[in-house]
This record gives C-alpha cells, sequence and structure tokens, in this order.
C-alpha cells in the first residue's frame, strides 16, 4: 500500500500581512457599460467588475459619492476613461 494515500496534513500558517482594504470605489462608464472600480488609498486598482452587480449596492448603502474623478490624483489611476466618463463618474470613500 502506498504511504501517499489519503489527505495530505495541512501546513503550517505562516504569519504575512494582509492585503490593504481598498478605500475607493469607483462607478464610471467604460465604453457603454458601468463599472465598478476598487482602489486602494494611493489609488493603486485592486478590481473592476459589473457595476450592477449586488456588492456594487451593498458597498455604496449609506454612502454619499463625490460625483467627478477629473482631479491629478485620479490620472493614472483613470488613464483609459475619457475625460467625459471621468467628470461623471461617482467616487465612494469606503469606510476602512
Amino acid at each position: 500500500m502506498s504511504q501517499v494515500f489519503g489527505g495530505e496534513s495541512p501546513r503550517p500558517h505562516t504569519l504575512t500581512p494582509h492585503r490593504r482594504p481598498a478605500r475607493y470605489l469607483v462607478v464610471i462608464d467604460s465604453g457603454g457599460t458601468t463599472v465598478s472600480r476598487l482602489f486602494l488609498e494611493t489609488r493603486e486598482p485592486v478590481a473592476e467588475f459589473d457595476a450592477g452587480t449586488e456588492e456594487t449596492a451593498q458597498m455604496t448603502a449609506g454612502l454619499v459619492p463625490t460625483t467627478g474623478a477629473s482631479g491629478p490624483e485620479w490620472d493614472r489611476a483613470l488613464e483609459g476613461h475619457s475625460a467625459a466618463e471621468r467628470s461623471a463618474a461617482d467616487v465612494y470613500t469606503l469606510p476602512v
């Protein structure tokens, strides 16, 4: 009988730092489709998904957005979007 039969024992837990939490949620038009984009405090992109999902509604519940992401702090993060898309975007600051 083989000595490798069965499940492998779990490996010891390694203490690695957790990922930083997303700080901004930007709901923006992207070529006719509205998407939600998550960013870190540094405006580094974390995720992008359809704005019609339940997750977007849950994350924005009770939050008031700022309209427009035209400031220089968003230039690099939203460089693929037009000026019109950026000015119409809703920017939510997520609680940490």
